[in-house]
């Protein structure tokens, strides 16, 4: 049976999907480290010889193939590993959920997360970078609301003014690449506009990288377009920047936070990559649907799910009982644990302590400012009032921000804003990340080419060139 597969699955905006399926450890794994922002693709792969459990860790980006790891311990469904290395020894905690594996690690004073799903780890580098670089680069630092911004500038060699973008990343602590599992999203962009005569600015999250002050979780998606609007002013500021056209481009989450810029300051287009139209709720509730449809879960199991999110829904933003919502979700793990298999009960050594994991996880990841907030918001409002030219992209596999969800409420409401200059693309085999896919389900972007699909980037420089026309 697989009723208890998707019962608590936590699922990550824009990023992750965690899912539920109990069997042994002793298997290859593949996913990323996150610390500071950066994601590093790793693969670990468990043995067990009796009593004793071994793992080794590949890290290809950095050239590490068949790293011992030290300590290494399975009681589920807690995993504990370490890595010695000559800055320190990374000490790794983790939860098994079956076809997950996800937790923190420590190294020399620093944390981060890490996360890993069933499968090998596809080794070598398949980053496509730019060939010939004709630009420079200026690393800047700006301020907003207490907080510290590092960032870097790209943009054209030769005299003049450039037209100019600010680039917003989606959801979560990201560095100014805006890298997920070595995909240095941000970075490409950035250094294909440069070699078209745009200049760039982009920048590391809050608390993030070389930006010091509050962290995303603390934040909400009104403070990003407060920083935002900071980055436009120092773009203002440069000699080969043109301050009348400054345009935005924001990805995922940085999509809903572009339309609130506009309304904030002077620019003169934005370009949303897979942006929103709808209550976050509703994108998160979409997605699961899709995420957990692709990985073979039954209409109960997704049907299941939804209550569940509807449940923590109501209780967490409109302020109801949390102890009531905690004995809730315990009761529904529990009914989950007793329709499970011999086989998958077996892995559960302690039943009691996954039940109340399990509830505890669900609760916290949507307890957080940043959650609260963008599940009620509706980024139709600041749409409603855009007036300059834009660009909607959307991958026709996205199952994160799903293209039949938000495109026409999109434009919709450009069109409520009396706005007939907008131009929309779909790209019928990309993902989130807008790379050539399968499934389009999240967890295949560590095993994909680090590279957008056919004419995504040439798309972007043509339409920006349109408009400094």
């Amino acid at each position: 049976m697989r009723s208890a597969k998707f019962t608590l699955a936590v699922i990550l905006l824009f990023f992750t999907s965690i899912s539920y399926t109990q069997s042994a450890i002793d298997t290859s794994w593949n996913g990323a480290i996150d610390i500071m922002g950066t994601k590093i693709g790793i693969g670990v792969k468990f043995t067990t010889t009796g009593k004793t459990v071994n793992a080794v860790m590949d890290i290809p980006e950095q050239g590490a193939m068949g790293l011992e790891l030290e300590k290494v311990s399975f009681s589920n469904p807690k995993v504990h590993f370490e890595l010695a290395a000559s800055n320190g020894t990374a000490v790794f905690e983790g939860l098994y959920y079956g076809d997950s594996i996800g937790g923190t690690f420590v190294q020399s004073g620093i944390n981060g997360r890490f996360s890993l799903v069933r499968g090998e780890l596809v080794s070598g580098s398949t980053e496509i970078d730019t060939v010939e670089k004709t630009f420079n680069t200026e690393d800047v630092t700006f301020f907003n609301d207490g907080n510290t911004f590092a960032g870097t500038i790209t943009y054209p060699k030769g005299e003049g003014k450039y037209p100019a973008v600010v680039l917003i990343t989606g959801s979560g602590a990201q560095n100014r690449d805006e890298e997920i599992y070595g995909f240095k999203i941000f970075k490409i962009i950035a250094e294909h506009l440069a070699n078209n005569d745009i200049a760039v600015l982009r920048y590391d999250d809050r608390g993030v990288g070389g930006s010091k002050g509050k962290s995303v979780n603390e934040s909400t998606t009104m403070d990003f377009a407060g920083d935002v609007v900071s980055a436009v002013e120092l773009l203002k500021t440069k000699e080969y920047v043109n301050p009348m056209a400054i345009g935005l481009l924001g990805h995922s989450e940085g999509g809903i936070v572009a339309p609130i810029v506009a309304g904030k300051t002077n620019i003169a287009y934005m370009i949303l990559m897979a942006g929103t139209g709808v209550k976050g709720i509703d994108i998160i509730k979409e997605q699961s649907k899709l995420i957990m449809k692709s990985e073979n879960a039954t209409d109960d199991e997704i049907s299941g799910y939804i209550v569940m999110l509807n449940l923590i829904y109501e209780t967490l933003v409109k302020d109801g009982n949390i102890k009531e919502l905690e004995e809730q979700l315990e009761k529904n793990v529990s009914d989950s644990y007793d329709k499970m298999s011999q086989e998958e009960k077996a892995a559960i050594k302690n039943k009691d302590e996954y039940i109340k994991q399990t509830a505890k996880d669900a609760i916290k990841q949507f307890s957080s400012k940043w959650m609260n907030y963008f599940l009620s918001y509706d980024p139709s409002y600041a749409l409603e009032k855009t007036t300059v030219p834009v660009l909607m992209l959307f991958g026709g596999k996205d199952l994160q921000v799903p293209v039949g969800q938000n495109q026409k409420p999109m434009e919709d409401a450009l069109k409520k804003a009396g706005n007939s200059n907008y131009t929309t693309r779909i790209y019928p085999d990309a993902n989130h990340l807008f790379q050539e896919a399968g499934t389009g389900s999240p967890n295949e972007y560590p095993q994909l080419p680090k590279q957008f699909v056919p004419g995504f980037l040439d798309d972007i420089t043509e339409w920006i060139k349109l408009q400094n026309q």
